[in-house]
């Protein structure tokens, strides 16, 4: 009897999880290793109601070993720290399993924001996880009153690698938020960045819907001007100086560590290589999705969440074709599906290579929103402790 193939997946986000579920549908014999540092996932969608009392962090982190029990998936307790062999060698920290063989490798670890601009440590990114959510919620809860500033940066040389959503949904959701505590009129808000027309991948109405939202929540912006530097209470750009008591920034994202100095192919901005069907150029049997690949496709592609599902269906049943011999034949869809919620309401953009679709903010989007977390995660159980 034949060796059952064995297959990598490094990480433990959303093309992780729906890589390794797409696999064991298409490949039910198969050997599957998941790689990561914990086994948690993280609903990261909804870090934007922690800081307002409306999730906690143990709402959002669940166990997938019971998961992985299910899909008889072998677990890996280790950080990624390269790869050999033309990719059938994954290196990890593990000593025990420094050295994981495969036939074929999906990796998904991930992206990291890019932390260069003088004095970022100013400033808290809601992104980078549960902490920092919590750690924004009880700066909140300690203010009287001043001026919180709020923006999103890029990746100049890979326009896409950016999280505007979340910061827009962290405004919109802090105005709601100061006027139920009846604070509001002790707060300025101030959102800035460095591009003229902020959410363009949005499309154009959504940035209209966005900058009038603005306008009628009394936020004023800073906009059009490249972002210098961040002081304890100061954000420096080209276009002049933000005071501020509360600095609240989403930079933008490149790739993992691990990947600088390893044979994979890198776009400019720091990322895999991958073309359409998520394949990893130059490398047989190797596989990327989510945050931390470069993906062609039109300059709107979202690279996470949603889009990184897409890919990790379209990885998963193109390694199960290389495996029976057979050349990849599945691209991936591309489109963005973005709730930008407020509160109490949200705001529903949807676009995808033939069409787009708007939807004013309504309460209907905000419940929505909230259905799909629970449908998303509902077999998965919470971490205990």
């Amino acid at each position: 009897m034949a060796n059952p193939q064995r297959i990598t997946v490094a990480g433990a986000g959303f093309a992780a999880i729906t890589g390794l579920r797409a696999l064991r549908k298409q490949l039910p014999e198969a050997e599957l290793t998941l790689v990561a540092p914990l086994a948690e996932f993280i609903y990261l969608p909804s870090l934007i109601w922690v800081p307002f009392g409306m999730r906690s962090g143990d709402d959002l982190r669940y166990d997938i070993l019971p998961l992985l029990a299910e899909l008889n998936v072998h677990f890996v307790h280790a950080s990624v720290t390269g790869i050999s062999d033309d990719g059938r060698t994954l290196h990890t920290d593990n000593a025990e399993n420094s050295e994981i063989e495969n036939d074929a490798l999906l990796i998904a670890t991930g992206g990291r924001f890019i932390k260069k601009l003088p004095g970022i440590e100013n400033a808290i990114t809601l992104c980078e996880g549960i902490a920092s959510a919590e750690r924004i919620g009880e700066r909140l809860r300690g203010m009287a009153g001043g001026t919180i500033a709020l923006g999103f940066g890029g990746n100049p040389k890979e326009p896409s690698a950016m999280r505007g959503g979340p910061m827009f949904e962290l405004m919109f959701g802090l105005d709601t938020w100061l006027r139920k505590q009846g604070k509001r009129d002790a707060f300025k808000l101030v959102f800035f960045n460095p591009a003229p027309q902020p959410g363009k991948r949005l499309g154009e109405k959504a940035v209209k819907g966005l900058l009038d939202e603005m306008a009628r929540r009394n936020i004023d912006t800073h906009l059009g001007h490249k972002i210098k530097s961040f002081e304890n209470n100061t954000v420096t750009t080209e276009g002049g100086e933000i005071p501020a008591d509360l600095i609240l920034f989403m930079p933008g994202m490149t790739g993992p560590a691990w990947i600088q100095g390893s044979p994979l192919p890198l776009s400019d901005g720091g990322f895999i290589q991958a073309d359409g069907m998520a394949r990893v150029a130059g490398m047989e049997r190797v596989y990327v999705a989510g945050d931390a690949g470069s993906f062609p496709g039109p300059d709107w592609m979202p690279k996470q969440a949603h889009m990184a599902d897409l890919q990790a269906e379209a990885a998963a049943e193109n390694i199960a074709l290389n495996l029976a011999g057979k050349p990849a034949a599945a691209k991936f869809k591309v489109e963005l599906i973005c709730i930008v919620d407020t509160l109490d309401k949200g705001m529903m953009v949807y676009r995808s290579e033939s069409r787009s679709l708007l939807l004013p903010a309504m309460r209907a989007m905000h419940w929505a929103k909230s259905f799909f977390e629970k449908r998303y995660m509902r077999h998965l159980p919470h971490v205990k402790g």
